[in-house]
């Protein structure tokens, strides 16, 4: 028998204490790292209420155990009772009884309830109707938390019940059947569930679950444990932002919550106190004098490591997600008292108890409960085996983790990058920005105590604090940006420079070309990048503004520069609540041409004239520098205004461009119409007869008006005498080429024609170039049409299945006049230091050198022949002209051509004009090429005349 003696060692337990209120000091400091001040208090009160209670509950006699075991079950099970009544609904659930200054929810208090009244029905041994009587009994509660409905504690308390059976040594038998039961009925349980309690179970069974909707807690758990490191990130200025994404942060993810703000360690702390409680437990139970008292402890210890177990797992989804909290740390005012009064039992059997070695051998076995010791040591392993499963999530993924929670709550604006301009060789601009800024500010940050931010950019924008005011409400409470103003480039810079939070400076994106339809097809324009360009460029950003044409797009990545960004943190529900990182965009470089305006605008004018006497329909020019490639002016005519393209664009002004009668002003003449080139093909025939010499260029051969072959008479453009290779390219015979021609056939013609760059593009940067067409028997049946006998003889006069563009004419001229040929190039350099753009190298033809008979009959056209109005020049030239039909020409369908290069001794420019429909090309090309060329070489003054 007892004596009511106590052993002083036996009269507390600081061992067990101390791991209780490190658990409420872990549950406090979790509070306020996530900014909860409020239930942090209430969680201090109900604390302190907690130790007084436990301290009451400690002094309890283990004779009085019983009845405040049935005291603690009929308060609990009335409680529930009242609770369908008169309970606080939450997610259509009834748990909480409202006492006005506090709220109650029975359902821990059953759980108690469920250890107490077990153990004093089953601690006096084993029959079967005190087993079903005990059955009965817990049944009672566990229906009523069910009917809130309440299923996961409803599980818990079947859990406790079960535990308890299985620690009063009720003899496996009956245990076997109820357990089978209880497992079958499992499936049944999903009918009773509500919809987030069905999402919970198929977020931790599915592996691709909407992580922004089911699977969000899984996924902030996940973030939480995985990015808060050894010692979390409470001290992070934003911590208070990162911890807004964690639901349930004080309840069901409060272990997850505090490893977020204080890392692994207080973690850890967590299991060790969990840990204590339970082994103390474990050590009461096996120093109680009586069996129900040992019942008592053990289960009280079962109850912890358990609600411990499902806790972490739930936050670590290793396990459903059950609302289950830890006793003392997670916040809740009956889970504390609760918790306490359990201490309060645990230390009233250890201060009954005797001194008993946890592991010495029992003298009176029957007491104590059924696999306590294996239970504890299981329980301690699950839970380091759950720390070390953080640590290695941390370890294996933590910086993926930590770059999501940066991720989740930053929202980036993009700060648009100036665009770069566009000069011509002597630095006169091309293309321009609009001189225009708009301003903007993230509304959150200038709210009304961010006076000074506030009043600094009223100034600056040379408006009052209030009419700024009034510009951010107006617009609109779900922006996140409110565009207050419209600046000129010096007041952008100096609100720029204020570096105030929140605002926005960015450039009004307009483009403008000074010079409109005169270099239209060459700049092109900018617009707002579609799906295209972002396949293109897969890193632009929505709503990017990229060159969609011309120079504009072949040199975007120069020009575009890289875009800043403004950054923002938001809270869940995207509202901005501080500025982040600010990265300045870096202006786009400068690109500098080769290009003369002066040249083009003369180039331009010239055609436009040239089309008005003749009513050819349109026309192009390339001036080109002979040696290099360099591209000095490519004009064509008609042209489209390029400034209509904005962004925004004028709309009605492109209708009205677009809908214009005749040839489409957008396109590049010049690069992407191809016709015949009539008689200046002649010049690549006479080069082909030099390198497969057929007929020797000082052989004269009659030709006369018109030559007969297979049946037809092909014509000559007026009749002529016997001529050699000089005298006919001079006066461009056609019944000599037509000789020519037949004499080396299509495959010798095309394969010099291809040397020369005919039917291939010219490498020009611009897109969208034309390759033109260079026929011979194998291609021309390839794309199903009939090469007949009279082919090869067309092909001899540039006619025919050839067609060519203007800077393809000039490519070929260039290259029979230098020996050599240039790839054309527009662009010089970029930057402010004019870093040379690579320009290819000339590639000297292998035949370079027997084309001397062909240069001489270029000169002798330029000095007496067909382009003899060259011949005044003050420096020596060669020229090729073209008269060539044309279906596609108005008119009487002639497309007039005229190449020329000069000086011809040592070539330096070459200029080729095309315009169809415009006639012959000596009379109508000629006067164009006269002008540009007598721009390069003036003639001297007259001398003063002799007094």
């Amino acid at each position: 028998m007892h004596d009511g003696k106590h052993d002083d060692k036996h009269e507390s337990d600081p061992w067990i204490v101390g791991a209780a209120i490190v658990l409420v000091v872990l549950g406090l400091l979790n509070l306020l790292s996530t900014g909860k001040t409020a239930d942090a208090v209430r969680h201090t009160l109900f604390a302190v209420a907690g130790l007084g209670i436990m301290y009451v509950v400690s002094r309890l006699r283990m004779s009085d155990l019983r009845a405040f075991g049935w005291a603690v079950f009929t308060v609990a099970t009335v409680l529930l009772a009242v609770v369908p009544l008169a309970g606080v609904a939450t997610k259509g659930a009834q748990r909480w009884l409202d006492f006005g200054v506090f709220t109650v929810q029975p359902s821990e208090l059953a759980k108690l309830a469920l250890v107490l009244v077990p153990a004093s029905m089953l601690a006096v041994g084993f029959t079967l109707a005190r087993f079903v009587a005990t059955l009965v009994i817990a049944g009672v509660p566990i229906a009523l938390v069910a009917l809130q409905p309440d299923l996961s504690t409803a599980v818990v308390l079947v859990a406790t019940a079960g535990f308890m059976l299985i620690l009063a040594r009720v003899p496996l038998l009956p245990l076997v059947p109820l357990f089978v039961l209880g497992i079958a009925s499992l499936p049944l349980a999903v009918l009773f569930l509500r919809p987030y309690q069905l999402e919970r179970v198929h977020v931790f069974l599915s592996s691709n679950a909407d992580p922004a909707g089911a699977g969000w807690a899984e996924l902030q758990a996940n973030i939480a444990i995985g990015s808060g490191g050894l010692w979390g990130l409470a001290r992070d200025p934003l911590y208070d932002v990162r911890a807004e994404y964690l639901p349930e942060s004080e309840h069901d993810l409060a272990f997850a919550s505090l490893v977020y703000g204080w890392g692994l360690i207080a973690g850890l702390a967590v299991v060790v106190a969990t840990s204590v409680i339970v082994w103390r437990a474990a050590l009461a139970a096996r120093t109680a004098r009586t069996r129900e008292a040992a019942l008592v402890a053990a289960g009280i210890g079962g109850l912890f490591g358990i609600h411990a177990l499902v806790s972490i797992g739930q936050s670590l989804s290793l396990l459903p997600h059950t609302g289950m909290p830890i006793p003392l740390f997670s916040y809740g005012g009956t889970a504390a008292i609760v918790g306490f009064a359990a201490i309060g039992l645990i230390l009233a059997v250890r201060r009954d108890g005797v001194a008993r070695p946890l592991w010495a051998p029992d003298p009176r076995r029957r007491r104590r409960p059924r696999g306590m010791s294996a239970g504890t040591l299981t329980m301690t392993a699950a839970l380091v085996a759950m720390s070390m499963f953080a640590w290695q999530l941390q370890h294996d993924r933590g910086a993926e983790f930590r770059a999501m929670s940066d991720q989740q709550m930053m929202r980036c604006i993009r700060l648009p990058a100036e665009r770069g301009l566009i000069l011509d060789r002597n630095g006169v601009p091309l293309a321009v920005n609009v001189a225009e800024y708009a301003v903007a500010v993230v509304a959150r940050m200038f709210e009304e105590n961010d006076d000074d931010a506030r009043n600094r950019l009223a100034a600056l924008l040379g408006t009052s604090p209030g009419g700024l005011a009034d510009l951010i409400d107006a617009g609109g409470e779900g922006e996140s940006q409110v565009a207050v103003g419209r600046v000129a480039p010096d007041q952008a810079r100096r609100i720029v420079d204020a570096r105030l939070p929140g605002v926005l400076v960015v450039p009004s994106g307009r483009r403008q070309y000074p010079y409109g339809a005169v270099l239209a097809s060459v700049l092109g324009h900018v617009g707002v990048a579609d799906a295209d360009d972002m396949e293109r460029w897969p890193h632009l950003a929505l709503g990017s503004r990229v060159g969609k044409a011309g120079l504009e797009k072949q040199y975007d990545a120069l020009l575009r520069g890289s875009d800043g960004k403004q950054c923002i943190y938001v809270d869940p529900s995207g509202r901005p609540v501080a500025t982040g990182e600010r990265v300045d965009p870096v202006r786009g470089h400068d690109l500098r041409l080769h290009l003369d305006i002066g040249v083009q605008n003369l180039a331009t004018d010239a055609l436009v004239e040239a089309m008005r006497t003749s009513k050819g329909d349109l026309g192009a020019a390339v001036v080109m520098d002979a040696r290099t490639g360099a591209v000095l002016a490519l004009a064509s005519v008609p042209g489209a205004d390029n400034n209509v393209y904005g962004p925004p664009a004028d709309l009605v002004a492109l209708a009205a461009q677009s809908q214009t009668p005749g040839p489409s002003p957008l396109v590049n003449n010049a690069t992407q119409t191809a016709v015949p080139p009539g008689s200046t093909f002649k010049i690549v025939v006479a080069a082909a007869n030099t390198r497969y010499p057929v007929l020797s260029p000082d052989t004269v051969i009659d030709t006369g008006a018109a030559y007969t072959y297979g049946g037809h008479t092909f014509r000559n453009w007026q009749p002529m005498g016997p001529h050699n290779l000089l005298q006919a390219i001079q006066w461009s015979d056609n019944v000599y080429f037509y000789k020519l021609g037949e004499l080396l056939g299509p495959e010798k013609m095309a394969d010099v024609a291809g040397q020369l760059g005919v039917g291939r593009r010219s490498g020009i940067d611009l897109p969208g170039e034309a390759e033109g067409f260079l026929g011979t028997p194998e291609n021309v049946g390839s794309i199903g049409a009939t090469w007949y006998p009279g082919s090869t003889l067309l092909m001899g006069i540039g006619q025919g299945t050839v067609s060519a563009t203007p800077i393809q004419v000039a490519r070929w001229t260039s290259g029979i006049a230098t020996g050599a040929m240039v790839t054309p190039q527009l662009a010089a350099a970029y930057g402010s230091e004019l870093t040379p753009i690579p320009t290819a190298e000339p590639q000297r033809l292998p035949f370079a050198d027997l084309l001397g008979p062909v240069r001489a009959g270029m000169r002798a056209s330029a000095s007496a022949g067909t382009a003899g109005q060259l011949a005044d020049l003050p420096v020596p030239a060669g020229a090729k002209t073209g008269t060539a039909e044309d279906p596609s020409a108005p008119g009487e369908g002639l497309n007039a051509w005229f190449s020329a290069v000069a000086p011809f001794d040592a070539p330096q420019i070459q200029v080729s004009v095309l315009i169809r429909g415009g006639g012959f090309g000596s009379a109508t090309a000629g006067p164009v090429v006269k002008k540009l060329l007598e721009h390069y070489f003036p003639r001297p003054p007259a001398p003063p005349p002799n007094r």
